[in-house]
């Protein structure tokens, strides 16, 4: 790609997307774009193992005791990053890792109502020039220019959507089948795992997930028979409880991850180049201990991702480190540095109340 890349708007000077290192950059990661199958394999295989362990410790423990209290917070942070793993399968090379797909698919993906196929597509498009940022892109909202209470309600928002995904392919799916006018409404609107509630697939979207069809399948005799099970007291009521729990608790570490992984200052009124993109996305290295927890799966370096989307995640650090002490001006490179979650928070929140603040003003005089 060429260092000088133009700005998106015409006429419109923007030397730092015309300064920003580009060329060099990818000359300097270039051997990291393979992705580790063991790696892969390694992680999620102990994370969902370890996750399960401790949900049905925390399940079968007596109430509010502490291996109760400690089995779901260690349920919550493993299934966690064992979900995120959605998110590699949107960039992993297509026909490839098949395998882990399918496996994914069954310990993950299906049990939590988030099979790989909603969110392959409506990821890919997050990360094209022409898309991110605007109306088009499910993933973005401009949160930096609107009132910070959307913020709010977006974290909120975590308590209904295990209800919301559930009702999704327990109920939709076998009606959608029975009314086919009805198939084509659940794939527009209730087929993606986005943040804006108004995003639409387009109806001819190419459904890169062959299997996809099996996969809503998976999800509606899975969903079904566990609600069928607890219906006839075979299991405990508290294993739903449990699961939507869980569930709300990994959405809301998401949803804050989601709030600290970009800038959202595109109102959506143009496109943006890939060097923009990089520079209105967020770098939080932070603690190697804790970090993670929130943001798994290399999802702290989560600019250094959109400046190379088919890295695998678990280069993005030595990327990182690389591009921090080895390009020969890095100034533009480290403008998307943040010392944490909550000093990423805190900067969104800020940008938020000044632009409600300056609009209010505006509407006032």
């Amino acid at each position: 790609m060429n260092d000088t890349a133009q700005p998106a708007v015409t006429g419109e000077k923007k030397p730092y997307v015309k300064e920003f290192p580009l060329r060099e950059a990818h000359h300097l990661v270039r051997d990291l774009m393979t992705p580790n199958p063991w790696i892969y394999w390694t992680d999620f295989l102990f994370h969902i193992t370890l996750g399960w362990a401790a949900f049905f410790t925390a399940l079968f423990s007596p109430l509010f005791s502490l291996w109760q209290l400690g089995g779901f917070v260690v349920a919550v942070l493993a299934l966690y990053r064992s979900a995120i793993f959605v998110h590699e399968l949107a960039h992993l090379k297509k026909g490839t890792f098949r395998n882990f797909r399918l496996v994914w698919n069954i310990l993950s993906g299906i049990p939590f109502m988030i099979p790989s196929f909603t969110y392959d597509g409506v990821h890919n498009d997050h990360h094209k020039p022409d898309v991110y940022g605007t109306a088009a892109d499910g993933e973005y909202l401009p949160f930096a220019t609107r009132k910070p209470a959307e913020m709010v309600v977006y974290v909120l928002l975590s308590f209904l959507i295990p209800i919301a995904l559930a009702a999704r392919f327990v109920l939709l799916t076998p009606i959608s089948y029975l009314i086919p006018p009805l198939r084509k409404i659940v794939w527009e609107r209730a087929s993606s795992l986005t943040i804006d509630p108004a995003y639409r697939r387009a109806p001819d979207a190419i459904r890169n997930d062959l299997n996809w069809q099996q996969q809503e399948l998976g999800a509606f005799v899975f969903g079904a028979s566990i609600i069928a099970l607890v219906w006839f007291g075979v299991f405990p009521l508290s294993v739903l409880i449990l699961w939507y729990l869980i569930a709300v608790s990994v959405f809301i570490l998401n949803s804050l991850r989601t709030l600290a992984a970009h800038a959202y200052r595109n109102p959506g009124d143009r496109k943006m180049t890939l060097p923009e993109q990089y520079l209105d996305s967020v770098n939080i290295p932070g603690n190697i201990l804790v970090t993670p927890l929130w943001a798994p799966v290399g999802l702290r370096y989560h600019a250094t991702h959109h400046l190379f989307m088919s890295m695998p995640y678990h280069n993005l650090g030595r990327a990182q480190r690389r591009l921090v002490t080895r390009l020969t001006d890095n100034s533009q490179y480290i403008k998307t540095l943040r010392s944490g979650l909550w000093p990423a928070l805190k900067q969104i929140w800020r940008e938020s109340s000044e632009a409600a603040a300056k609009a209010s003003q505006q509407q006032n005089g």
